[in-house]
């Protein structure tokens, strides 16, 4: 009788997910990830035929390898970009988690693939390297507690992640895997500065980091030869910087053609961490830039997204996933042009590798899911503090 005098209240209609998904995702920020990606296969076909061969394998056996690596990643980066903030944050908690444990268990039944630095676990025939993992993880963990602590009656989570950030690069050393350390120790500044931190604290801690670094030169062979490398006025063109300076230089404006380039039959990584070498000589300076742009699309609509982010733990991990994708990019550049030195890190999304494209598959999806639009959340604040 009631219904029939007032009428019935009607249920609340929820969008589907995948519109909603669709609706709200940074669309020029997926598109650039999956151009990356497509243009890694383009130049897999060339950088990895080499390798093939002197393997004894089929022509395109690795860039088979690397689409069905690469779907992965991108299948993860979608799955991931649906998540909510809250579930994202349990994601990475749990991963940080698992990964650092594989991480403490490599100077144990780690190995080394021949590169000089133990990295890899072997599980049923493929290789893991949990430190890709490690990191998106971190970025998470360290936005949480920064995040927690700007709360009345928080824990002290910017000492509690100084601390963690210490621990992680201490196994990190151990392997030794020095880049991926310094992108620890930057992703923990990154966070901690959008945080609040000043930026005398922030110069001090950049004066401990070039101490160890300093520390690091003395104790490790490995990390000692590459610095002397990068530091000599002469390249040996014999050394792996020395063939991707030559064909950084060759390849010019417009390239010397496709197929045509001669340098991924000498650099023994050049489906990997030279991989913009082999870019640069076949297609130019014009793909070089092309990439460097998608890149920088990511990065920079990442940020801007973030800016009007209220949520702390959002806005701290965004910023954090954002700078370290962006930097991994660079770094893996930087190397190849001599600005950096050696350091073995890929390309995101275009160098051959199991472990780097699901991780940054779940790097950028992690990102895309926290830069979401959620305009009916900023209406309701917004209401709510007029109330």
């Amino acid at each position: 009788m009631t219904e029939m005098v007032y009428g019935s209240s009607p249920a609340a209609v929820r969008e589907p997910v995948l519109p909603r998904w669709w609706r709200t995702i940074d669309k020029w920020s997926l598109t650039s990830v999956f151009v990356l990606f497509g243009i890694g296969l383009l130049l897999g076909l060339a950088a990895s035929v080499p390798l093939a061969s002197r393997n004894g394998l089929e022509p395109y056996f690795y860039v088979q390898k690397q689409a069905i690596f690469g779907i992965m990643g991108l299948s993860v980066m979608v799955g991931v970009s649906m998540l909510s903030p809250a579930i994202v944050r349990r994601l990475g908690i749990v991963g940080f988690a698992a990964a650092l444990v594989m991480v403490m268990l490599l100077p144990l039944v780690g190995q080394d693939h021949g590169k000089g630095a133990v990295r890899w676990l072997s599980l049923g025939g493929f290789s893991l390297q949990p430190s890709e993992f490690l990191k998106p993880g971190f970025v998470i963990v360290t936005a949480w507690l920064i995040a927690a602590a700007q709360d009345i009656n928080g824990p002290p989570g910017r000492l509690i992640s100084f601390g963690l950030m210490t621990f992680v690069v201490g196994f990190l050393a151990l392997q030794p895997d020095f880049g991926q350390s310094a992108l620890v120790v930057f992703a923990w500044g990154v966070i901690y500065f959008v945080g609040g931190a000043s930026i005398v604290l922030i110069l001090g801690i950049g004066g401990l980091v070039g101490l160890a670094g300093f520390i690091a030169y003395g104790a490790s062979e490995h990390f000692a030869r590459r610095i002397d490398g990068f530091l000599s006025p002469d390249v040996d063109p014999r050394t792996q910087l020395g063939y991707a300076a030559n064909a950084i230089q060759e390849g010019g404006f417009f390239g010397v053609g496709v197929g045509e380039g001669q340098v991924k039959w000498s650099l023994p990584d050049a489906h990997t961490d030279f991989i913009i070498a082999v870019a640069a000589e076949e297609y130019g300076l014009i793909l070089v830039l092309m990439i460097l742009g998608l890149f920088g699309v990511v990065v920079v609509r990442s940020l801007m997204r973030l800016m009007s982010e209220n949520d702390p733990f959002t806005r701290l991990a965004g910023s954090g996933l954002a700078c370290v994708f962006g930097v991994q990019a660079m770094i893996n550049m930087g190397v190849a042009v001599r600005l950096l030195p050696a350091k073995g890190m890929t390309l995101p999304f275009v160098s051959y590798g199991g472990s780097s494209l699901i991780a940054a598959g779940l790097t950028v999806g992690m990102l895309l899911a926290l830069t979401r639009s959620r305009p009916r959340d900023r209406m309701a604040e917004l209401f709510g503090r007029r109330r």
